[in-house]
């Protein structure tokens, strides 16, 4: 039932006002909506919610990711927009932040303004 269903994701935000000048004015979300409680986004037919909370807990893996076709493009332009990628000891990424995994897939990881982990993945063909 729930896998014919429109997903929605969702991101805990303690600054309202710069999470939206982040996924907006730097990842290039449309912005659907704002009150003072969230913004939400549209991303490719998904919509991304991001809450307004007293206090954000960071965790140690990617919460928000997207599959992008040109991972060294994707990556680039995000660099020219600010936005630098999370280094990892014990991940061999080259100079623009890039891992591949053994089986060809490509990911850099890189954070929001309240610390999440987000990511970019070029798959193998």
């Amino acid at each position: 039932m729930l896998g014919d269903a429109e997903l929605i994701a969702f991101v805990p935000t303690v600054d309202l006002d710069r999470a939206v000048a982040f996924y907006q004015g730097v990842l290039g979300l449309r912005l659907l909506e704002e009150t003072p409680q969230a913004a939400v986004f549209a991303v490719d037919g998904t919509m991304l919610r991001v809450s307004a909370v007293a206090d954000v807990v960071p965790q140690p893996f990617t919460t928000v990711g997207w599959r992008v076709a040109d991972i060294v493009g994707t990556v680039r332009w995000l660099a020219d927009r600010g936005v630098r990628a999370n280094r990892y000891a014990g991940l061999e990424q080259d100079e623009l932040g890039i891992w591949t995994a053994p089986g060809g897939d490509r990911v850099t990881w890189f954070s929001d303004p309240d610390g999440h982990t987000l990511s970019v993945t070029e798959f193998a063909r």
